[in-house]
């Protein structure tokens, strides 16, 4: 076993067996004979030598500290029974730094009662302070005061611990929040653009050829190219949820601007006449761009489908230094029935070309019709 595994094998045990090692280095330390009396003096009472119950003294100070962060309360009553009797013997032992530990263990762990439970061991410091004068302390109330504020300081620092523990871990859960939304949103965008443009051609198709009963030859056609549709959106489906399966480690077959002549023939075949042009070279990797260029087109030419049905439709695409240009056009046509669309489709392509640095436009044009253009930075990480 390699020594960067230790700490991994550290933390696999229990969080009691990893907070007894403190407290048995401050009993070992507290019972050697050097460390007698040189511990916590509080109250101004001469010292004693250590005995039995010094010695019971010393281990209910320190062994409870291995249970701090499991039972934070049991752990400070113990050791602070253990530190009064140390201080009322007069034993002054080492093992008093344990009452400072517990006391931040509290103020880090607790979770419930924290003020009366501040304000019960409040009192019963000053019940100790009392008993401390009546068997002849010498400490003035100033003494007192002074160790009173200390052992709140450490509380509050415990306290601090905790409400910083508590914003981290809010923190932690808006992160996952914010990515399981944008996680989702990005599975309802890709789903959207698979089964929207596919479920639309079909559609399209599909009517077409309840007119088509006269022409046997084009009812066919009309037919299979339904049937060649559903065929393409089961396999963009199995694509996409490839893509969503965490152990794949490919690109899912995601379609890309390479693939924008098939996506045109098929609109092409959906009885939408569309013209397509493309100037420059596509660069070799083109990152996310590629895909969201792809989705633009898609969703343009959806759009045409439902709401211009057989209209004149333009595709053009340009790539420039570093970018992609993509405009679609659609002529005015009359008002034709097509399945309701919800505003999704568009809102999804501003939200993907934004993300890029890009600009994106929709909306009607001089002379009637309707344009989409994007232009999309190329080259981004995908």
């Amino acid at each position: 076993m390699g020594l960067r595994q230790l700490p991994e094998l550290w933390r696999r045990f229990d969080v009691a067996v990893r907070d007894l090692p403190l407290g048995l280095l401050i009993l070992l330390a507290a019972l050697l004979p050097a460390s007698h009396t040189h511990g916590t003096q509080l109250g101004g009472l001469p010292g004693r030598e250590f005995d039995a119950l010094a010695v019971a003294a010393v281990a209910f100070q320190c062994l409870p500290l291995a249970i701090r962060r499991r039972a934070p309360l049991l752990c400070l009553t113990l050791v602070t029974a253990g530190f009064a009797v140390d201080q009322l013997r007069g034993y002054h032992s080492l093992a008093g730094t344990a009452q400072a530990i517990a006391l931040m263990s509290a103020g880090a762990h607790l979770e419930r009662h924290r003020r009366p439970l501040a304000l019960l061991f409040s009192v019963a410091y000053a019940a100790l302070a009392v008993a401390l004068v009546a068997v002849g302390g010498t400490e003035g109330p100033s003494e007192f005061v002074m160790y009173y504020l200390a052992m709140a300081l450490v509380w509050g620092m415990g306290s601090w611990l905790r409400s910083t523990r508590a914003a981290e871990a809010a923190h932690r859960r808006r992160v996952a929040e914010d990515t399981r939304t944008a996680e989702r949103t990005r599975i309802a965008r890709e789903l959207h653009d698979v089964v929207t443009h596919h479920v639309t051609a079909m559609v399209v198709q599909a009517e077409a050829a309840r007119y088509l009963t006269a022409a046997p030859d084009r009812l066919d056609a009309t037919l299979g190219a339904v049937t060649d549709t559903g065929r393409r959106a089961i396999t963009d489906l199995r694509h996409l949820l490839d893509v969503l399966d965490p152990g794949y480690d490919g690109d899912g077959g995601l379609p890309s601007i390479g693939r924008l002549l098939t996506l045109v023939e098929q609109t092409r075949l959906a009885g939408q006449p569309v013209e397509f042009t493309e100037k420059g070279t596509p660069p070799e990797s083109a990152g996310s761009a590629d895909l969201v260029a792809y989705r633009v087109v898609q969703e343009a030419l959806t759009n045409a489908l439902k709401h211009a049905r057989g209209s004149a439709t333009s595709v053009a695409v340009h790539h420039g230094a570093g970018e992609i240009t993509v405009e679609v056009s659609t002529a005015a046509a009359a008002p034709a029935p097509s399945p309701g669309g919800s505003g999704r489709g568009l809102a999804g392509l501003r939200e993907r070309v934004d993300v890029l640095g890009g600009e994106f436009s929709a909306g009607g044009r001089t002379g009637g019709g309707f344009v989409v253009r994007a232009r999309i930075p190329a080259g981004s990480a995908s």
